[in-house]
């Protein structure tokens, strides 16, 4: 099973410096992938309550964001073998053929080290910033991901379609890994989960149980067969958001948080249920403030896997 690590792409760290000694730091310790997140606003009044957090308020690390694709872009030139991930793009905000072309280019400036996750998103703030409909979002998704593929896969292209439509147009960059880099999806409901077990190459779940991951992975590879695909072809790449404490938490604890002996146990129970990746993000974990913490837990991290 492969590992990797979150960039300090959110928050007080993120900025150029930190973002190459980590990603250097990486490379160096052997690490398989790093990875990006997506956030546009940290609003004062948020219409959807933050799932990570038991009030629901958003981390202040939201208040700092770099855009995901450029930094990884940066971090490519500054690395030569580590895979480069999105966790995740949020389609609603985004337009096929631009998002296509964005992505294109970061698979050829990095040599074809690019991993692509895609998610629904689910601030509500931030679609309407962003003028996407969240009632549409499902429809929208199915088509984008044709989109894509057709862009990334046919020359000339062309696609009609309901939201989207490409006139027969030639576009000859094209990914360096083919046919396409691979898709991961962030899926919960039985249709989300649908969409990435027919039309995806895996899965990216975060925050559910190993039980609950176990379940919902087989009922998608089901889908998988169901469709006339390979079940063992989908992957999982599972996020760790990393949440340290000093004692050991009860079993009502949050998949990765507690102890150490906790953390692995969870890495362990991921192995055995198939996953083909995990990747930690200590971003929102209390007592990671400073680059020195973020190497650290690094470390930590990849001595126990």
């Amino acid at each position: 099973m492969k590992i990797g690590f979150a960039l300090p792409s959110l928050g007080h760290l993120a900025g150029p410096a930190s973002l190459v000694k980590v990603a250097q730091r990486a490379e160096a310790l052997g690490y398989d992938s790093l990875w990006t997140g997506e956030r546009l606003l940290a609003p004062l009044r948020p219409q959807v309550p933050y799932r990570g957090t038991p009030d629901g308020s958003l981390p202040e690390s939201f208040r700092r964001a770099l855009d995901p694709l450029e930094t990884l872009v940066f971090v490519a030139a500054h690395t030569n073998k580590v895979h480069l991930g999105t966790s995740v793009i949020n389609i609603p905000y985004y337009n096929p053929v631009m998002l296509a072309r964005q992505l294109t280019t970061v698979d050829v400036l990095s040599n074809g080290r690019l991993c692509v996750g895609l998610g629904l998103a689910w601030n509500k703030d931030e679609m309407d910033a962003t003028g996407a409909d969240m009632k549409q979002r499902g429809a929208v998704a199915d088509e984008f991901l044709e989109v894509l593929k057709a862009l990334w896969t046919t020359n000339p292209v062309e696609f009609q379609g309901k939201f989207f439509r490409v006139p027969r147009s030639y576009v000859d960059l094209k990914p360096v890994q083919k046919p396409h880099p691979p898709i991961y999806m962030a899926a919960f409901a039985p249709p989300a989960m649908k969409r990435m077990a027919v039309m995806t190459d895996g899965w990216n779940p975060t925050m559910i149980p190993i039980p609950g991951m176990a379940q919902m992975f087989a009922g998608a590879q089901q889908m998988a067969k169901d469709a006339g695909r390979d079940p063992e072809s989908l992957g999982m790449i599972v996020r760790a958001n990393v949440g340290l404490a000093d004692r050991p938490l009860g079993s009502d604890r949050k998949i990765f948080h507690g102890t150490w002996e906790q953390i692995k146990q969870d890495f362990d129970g991921c192995r055995k249920i198939g996953a083909s990746e995990v990747f930690f993000d200590p971003t929102f974990s209390p007592g990671v403030d400073s680059l020195d913490q973020w190497f650290a837990l690094m470390e930590r991290v990849r001595a126990l896997a």
